[in-house]
């Protein structure tokens, strides 16, 4: 999250006038080049480059909604562009490593001091749901590893935690970096990039520390900086870490990186409330900071009055949205595809946003969710809160979020696209040689080879999210009548159902045109009028319900930097077709009912606060495009 206080003097504002903080959110990254210090194991050899590689299988990255290899590259990719524009602050707002496995975690290490010894750059992280996975240490491992003769596989922390297929898998590999790391390992980890304070720091402090910025030394942050002084009860008798820090890395400017982790414990957890069993996940996220975790509520509150007190620009981040971030179509998701699809129970209450733009914060940047999405609120007392979602490298549209302070409260905001990454493809034989494999298998959905053939970075995650949609989501998530109905229709034929007036069932009379020939004639005449109105060409309605679905897909993702892949004229006849379901007067069947959701959903996606580069007035929170 970001948050800026206004009422600043001009001659303090000047000090950090051009400052720029890029954030990274979602990096995922997944040691390709790494080494397990405990087997001989290395991956398997890249006949294109000489090289070993611990990588996933195709396979499992096209069924997840990250990739899991090749936005490694993606990430030394955005690293080189952050250099390239001499940026010398790098927020990375969770979820930096694939599950906080110790190999990982070293291989994220590695990387960040490289930048920060060449460049000069300073990293600042806060914790994600993926890293750490729970508050402490625990065994854990992956089964989807592409192994010898394209067979997956297994690797694991602990023996006996997983039997292979030894006809489609390898035989298990065994080591402790693939645990998952808890608090103590990641921060002792990456101690340097922000977890702790440093000489070079003006001022650094947690929730918990009892000095302030008046008495500072670092010798004093030193001392309760240990993890030990930095817990809490999150339920009677259950203590675990927040490691939540604010730092001033140059005089006048402030960042606090927010853990928003909360792991809550189970009914009837083990006794013992170190053990790693007593805990579920944390995607949840501010929704459980409202119950759990009070005391982050009362920290920001007192940081963001000192900050405006002292003249300084407070800028925090953290993991999780603290917006709706389906564009205020939560409602309408959970009527068509009821509660539990579409990660829902991420979605933050209203009261998260009122609580912290009460609080004092102006600006928040979250990950968590992989898409791009501006959202903002404004609360009873008239403190209004931005929400930005940064997206991730590991999905599509690539890209990370660039902040550069200006004069006069304003801020900034640019959304710079990672399309063009080297070595994506390097991976690609060894895909080939997995795809034989599954062939050889005779599996059922294979994944499209096709995806190798792409020219970019950009297109490989476009293809990323289309298998998506094709292996995991139209299984997953549509009614069947609805998945029936659009995978079926052409662009001429719901032009004509959004004008048509029968009360049948959309997929009835789909299917049995002929006995609808006075109404599906009188539709069409009203088509061809209302494409006229429009100025829409017919010839150019020569796509699918299935394209329909992938640009749905594509806004959802991206927000509106989809228009580079859908084009402005499809999503012109897009809201034409919107407006006409919307405004329909038929009496609904389901099908009819769930045509009508679809559509209010997609229209919200496609609304028109920028979402890609703009400019923010953190004195009245109003938001203004900018022209790229």
């Amino acid at each position: 999250m970001i948050f800026l206080t206004g009422n600043v003097s001009a001659q303090k504002q000047s000090k950090t006038d051009g400052v720029q903080i890029a954030f990274l959110s979602d990096v995922h990254l997944q040691d390709l080049f790494g080494k397990f210090s405990d087997s001989d194991y290395q991956g398997i050899l890249n006949p294109k480059t000489g090289k070993y590689t611990l990588l996933r299988t195709m396979a499992s990255q096209l069924h997840s909604t990250r990739i899991f290899n090749e936005n490694y590259f993606a990430f030394i990719a955005a690293l080189g562009d952050i250099a390239k524009r001499k940026i010398k602050y790098v927020a990375l707002p969770g979820d930096y490593t694939d599950d906080g496995q110790p190999i990982h975690v070293r291989g994220l290490e590695e990387i960040l001091n490289r930048y920060q010894k060449k460049y000069g750059i300073e990293f600042f992280i806060t914790t994600g749901n993926h890293d750490p996975v729970g508050p402490f240490a625990q065994e854990s491992g992956k089964e989807d590893f592409l192994g010898k003769d394209g067979k997956s596989q297994p690797v694991f922390s602990k023996g006996g935690m997983y039997l292979p297929n030894l006809a489609t898998e390898n035989p298990v590999v065994i080591t402790t970096d693939i645990a998952k790391m808890g608090y103590l390992g990641i921060t002792n980890g990456l101690q340097h990039f922000g977890f702790y304070p440093d000489k070079k720091y003006k001022f650094w402090a947690t929730p918990f520390s009892t000095y302030t910025s008046q008495n500072y030394s670092y010798d004093k942050a030193l001392q309760e900086a240990v993890l030990s002084k930095r817990v809490y009860d999150v339920a009677p008798g259950y203590e675990v870490p927040d490691v939540s820090y604010v730092v001033e890395p140059i005089e006048g400017l402030w960042l606090m990186a927010i853990d928003g982790n909360v792991y809550i414990p189970k009914k009837n957890a083990p006794a013992d409330p170190k053990d790693p069993k007593n805990y579920p996940e944390a995607s949840t996220g501010y929704n459980n900071v409202l119950s759990n975790k009070k005391h982050l509520i009362k920290w920001v509150e007192a940081i963001s009055a000192q900050a405006k007190e002292q003249g300084k620009i407070l800028i925090a981040f953290s993991h999780f949205p603290m917006i709706d971030f389906n564009d205020d179509a939560s409602a309408e998701i959970k009527e068509l595809l009821g509660p539990n699809k579409w990660q829902l129970n991420r979605v933050p209450v209203e009261e998260v946003a009122q609580v912290f733009a009460d609080a004092g914060l102006k600006i928040h940047f979250g990950g968590h969710m992989h898409i791009n999405d501006t959202g903002i609120r404004t609360t009873a007392k008239g403190n209004t809160l931005v929400n930005i979602q940064t997206p991730s490298l590991a999905a599509y549209i690539p890209a990370y979020k660039l902040l550069t302070i200006q004069k006069d409260n304003l801020v900034d905001i640019q959304t710079i696209i990672i399309d063009k990454v080297k070595g994506y493809d390097e991976l690609f034989d060894l895909y080939k040689m997995e795809y034989q494999f599954l062939e050889s298998q005779k599996s059922k959905d294979i994944w499209n080879k096709a995806i190798l053939e792409t020219k970019n970075y950009h297109d490989f995650t476009d293809f990323h999210l289309k298998e998506l949609v094709r292996l995991r989501f139209l299984k997953d998530d549509w009614p069947e009548g609805f998945k029936d109905f659009i995978m079926n229709v052409s662009a001429k034929e719901l032009l004509v159902f959004a004008n048509i007036e029968s009360d049948q069932d959309f997929n009835f009379i789909l299917k049995n045109k002929s006995q609808f020939q006075k109404e599906w004639s009188e539709a069409e005449v009203k088509s061809e009028k209302i494409m006229n109105e429009n100025k829409l060409k017919k010839k150019n309605f020569n796509w699918t319900g299935y394209d329909l679905l992938i640009d749905f897909n594509r806004f959802r993702s991206a927000d509106e930097l989809a228009f580079a892949d859908v084009g402005i004229e499809r999503a012109k006849q897009y809201k034409v077709i919107s407006k006409l379901f919307l405004e329909n007067t038929y009496k609904e069947t389901p099908l009819q009912k769930q045509m009508r959701l679809f559509f209010i959903i997609f229209n919200k996606f496609m609304h028109e606060v920028p979402a890609d580069h703009f400019m923010v007035d953190l004195k009245t929170g109003e938001i203004n495009r900018k022209d790229r």
